[in-house]
């Protein structure tokens, strides 16, 4: 990958397509595809055949191999992979990046937000040294650690940038730390309780942990995927249920265990409605965070952690204090 190729990394994909790709009808045959393409030549050297209906919504593609050795007679429709990948018009080329390190393959459509293909981009984009598509995996394989080291290297900066990047992040963390000291200060009279305050680190270490596994699973979803609002409203519905079956189990556990320690069933229920209810908003805001932060063009993998974190801190601490107020009675009884 070029130096011109690295400057071009945030800029639209739509600017470096190929407008030109070749379309199949789903009705046309493989005999009417092939007179189809001798006709209308593409221009470029990685050729997939995409498959689109009469609206253009790109419904299928063919791989060159499939067209050339299938009976005339057979339909494309038969033919064709219907699982297609498709880079959304929005995306930038540093998403196209992504999506060929992690697709692997030689090229993708463009479609707008109603599917109709309006251009391909392929490695042409990236290399000039385009590999022969009948060479082994290998060969493949050398060319996408290719554009998948670049990419490291265009999203690498100078330390200054760097600090500039990630220091605004960490004062989350500072934010987070002194909202927890001051709900500390303002429920003095259930924190500093016997029964509370030996489980207040075990309740905020559950919430961070959860929500960093949300992170993580949301950072991997990113690749190669454009979210939206209605997914990111979908994924975390999901989230939530998850969020909530693994704080209720730990919550049960650590309750039992607290109530068999001190001697008293209100700390049990406080700390398995703090540990349920605070891994379970922890995970909905670990995983909403990263997609929340893409869809609003941020950084996802500097900003998601710091955020994710304190929010963690902040919903574990309000759940769990105020708990021990409603049972203030029975916890000091």
């Amino acid at each position: 990958m070029t130096d011109s190729v690295r400057s071009i990394l945030n800029d639209p994909v739509t600017s470096h397509m190929r407008t030109d790709p070749t379309r199949l009808k789903v009705g046309q045959t493989v005999a009417g595809a092939l007179d189809y393409v001798r006709k209308n030549p593409t221009s470029g050297r990685v050729v997939y055949f995409y498959v689109v209906s009469e609206e253009d919504q790109l419904r299928g593609v063919v791989p060159t191999r499939r067209l050339l050795l299938a009976d005339p007679a057979t339909p494309v429709e038969e033919i064709m992979i219907r699982q297609v990948v498709a880079i959304p018009q929005a995306a930038t080329v540093l998403d196209a990046c992504e999506f060929f390190t992690l697709h692997k393959l030689l090229a993708f459509p463009v479609v707008d937000d109603r599917k109709q293909v309006i251009g391909v981009v392929d490695v042409d984009l990236y290399t000039e040294e385009l590999i022969d598509l009948d060479r082994p995996q290998e060969g493949t394989d050398d060319l996408f650690q290719l554009i998948g080291v670049h990419l490291t290297e265009a999203e690498q900066k100078d330390v200054g940038t760097q600090f500039r990047r990630r220091f605004p992040w960490l004062l989350c963390n500072v934010g987070g730390g002194l909202m927890a000291a001051v709900l500390a200060y303002l429920y003095e009279d259930v924190a500093t309780l016997a029964v509370m305050t030996p489980f207040i680190p075990i309740v905020l270490a559950l919430a961070e942990s959860v929500s960093i596994q949300s992170v993580s699973l949301a950072l991997q979803t990113l690749h190669g995927e454009r979210p939206t609002w209605k997914s990111l409203w979908r994924k975390v519905g999901r989230e939530l249920v998850v969020g909530l079956l693994l704080g209720a189990g730990c919550g049960l556990l650590v309750g039992l265990i607290a109530v068999v320690w001190m001697g008293k069933f209100a700390v049990g229920v406080a700390l398995f409605g703090a540990i349920a209810g605070g891994m379970t908003g922890a995970a909905a805001v670990g995983l909403a965070m990263p997609l929340v932060l893409r869809v609003l063009r941020r950084d996802p993998q500097v900003a998601s952690g710091p955020i994710a974190l304190a929010a963690a801190d902040m919903i574990s601490l309000l759940i769990y204090f105020n708990l021990g107020r409603l049972l203030k009675e029975a916890l000091v009884g």
